[in-house]
Order: structure tokens, then C-alpha cells, then sequence
């Protein structure tokens, strides 16, 4: 397959192969046992690294593993178990927040409603897409800083300057059914191998469709002369 001349579909098509193949069941790295917690780990995961977030966690669910419970706790008590997270003060009021309103509206359960869960205090279209792909396998994109990175450097998207343009365009071409797992997919590349400051490309199984990958070789193979 030749780069110069490979469509998007064959890009696509490329990458698909190659993570069914190496990473089949690819899932996220924060730990919990219900969809509440997984709110939780992935609020407080908000420029924070996933790492943290499991250190910091099991306290919270300790004392906290629900809603209810955590609908009483105070934002001077949050914080306590919290503060080693980044901007503890913020994630601290929108976990008692968040806690307070699914008691009103929802009795304490997680709906799985993307237009519902921004509702919540500190859920934005990023959570929400995460927690509803990973609990319900619904096919929602999440896009942070890997899943922009990468998608744009692959050349999975062309112009996306925004991560809702990032998010429009994998959705148009990845399957359905395959949303959900390529979200981790495309996360779990850029955390270990396609990272921001010095990708591992030659250790990269996507080299060869990559056109970051491509366009350095050029330039490389251009300064040899």
C-alpha cells in the first residue's frame, strides 16, 4: 500500500486491522466498579493523569461510593481526599455537585443520555461521551488531548482545528460498532507510543499510514542529499 496515493478509507481501514489484531480489548485504565465511580475517576481526570486519579480514588469510593453517600459530604471533605489531584478547589464543587443532582433527578443513577450528563456540574461533552462509550458501549467519541494528537497526525482528520471537528470526522468513518473501542484505541496510542513531545515511531505498528510519520522521513531523506 502506498502512502502517496492511500484514501481515507484505506487509512481507516488500515489502523482498524492493526488494533483488532494488537489490541482487541482495549479499555480504559481508570478503575471502578459502577457507573457512578467511572464519573468520578473521569471528572477528576480532567487535565490530571489517569495514574492520579487511580491513587487518589480509592479513598473517595471508600467513603463515598455512590450518589447518596456522596450527596452529604461537604466540599470542605471532598477536597481533603481530593487535593492531590489538579484544581482540587473546582473538582471539588463539582463532585458535590454532580452527586447532589443525580439524587434530585435521577435517584442517584448515571443516566446514559449524552444531553443529560452535561447537565451535571463539571460533565462536559468529553465525560459524557467517555462514560456512556465505556459503560454502554454507545458510539460516542471522546476527544482529549491524545485522540486530537494522534487522529491529526496519522492523517485519520484533515483540517480539524477543534475537538468537536476532530469528533464529527472519526465518527463519519469509524464503524458503529467500533466507536467505543477505537476512543481507547486512540487514547491508549498516544499515551505510550504516539506521545506529544518524542513519538516512538520507529517501535509504531501505524508508520506506514502515518503521515507525520512520512512527512519527517521526507524531510530527513531531503537533508541526506
Amino acid at each position: 500500500m502506498r502512502f502517496f496515493f492511500m484514501t481515507i478509507k484505506q487509512r481507516y481501514s488500515f489502523l482498524i486491522n492493526y488494533f483488532l489484531e494488537h489490541a482487541p480489548e482495549a479499555e480504559t485504565e481508570l478503575l471502578y466498579d459502577n457507573p457512578f465511580q467511572l464519573l468520578v475517576a473521569v471528572i477528576l481526570s480532567a487535565q490530571c493523569t489517569d495514574k492520579r486519579v487511580n491513587i487518589t480514588t480509592p479513598f473517595i469510593f471508600a467513603k463515598y461510593p455512590d450518589a447518596k453517600t456522596m450527596s452529604k459530604a461537604t466540599i470542605k471533605q471532598l477536597f481533603a481526599l481530593i487535593k492531590s489531584v489538579s484544581f482540587p478547589n473546582n473538582k471539588a464543587k463539582h463532585l458535590a455537585g454532580m452527586s447532589k443532582l443525580l439524587m434530585e433527578k435521577y435517584n442517584g443513577e448515571v443516566p446514559m443520555i449524552v444531553e443529560q450528563l452535561i447537565e451535571l456540574p463539571g460533565v462536559g461533552r468529553k465525560t459524557a461521551n467517555v462514560v456512556t462509550s465505556v459503560i454502554d458501549e454507545q458510539p460516542n467519541m471522546a476527544v482529549d488531548t491524545h485522540v486530537f494528537r494522534v487522529s491529526a497526525r496519522i492523517g485519520l482528520t484533515i483540517g480539524a482545528k477543534t475537538p468537536n471537528a476532530t469528533e464529527k470526522q472519526l465518527i463519519k468513518h469509524f464503524p458503529t460498532e467500533l466507536v467505543y473501542k477505537a476512543h481507547n484505541w486512540l487514547i491508549l496510542h498516544g499515551r505510550y507510543t504516539c506521545v506529544a513531545r518524542k513519538p516512538k515511531c520507529a517501535e509504531c505498528g501505524l508508520k506506514t499510514i502515518c503521515k507525520y510519520f512520512k512527512k519527517n522521513e521526507l524531510v530527513s531523506l531531503i537533508g541526506q542529499k
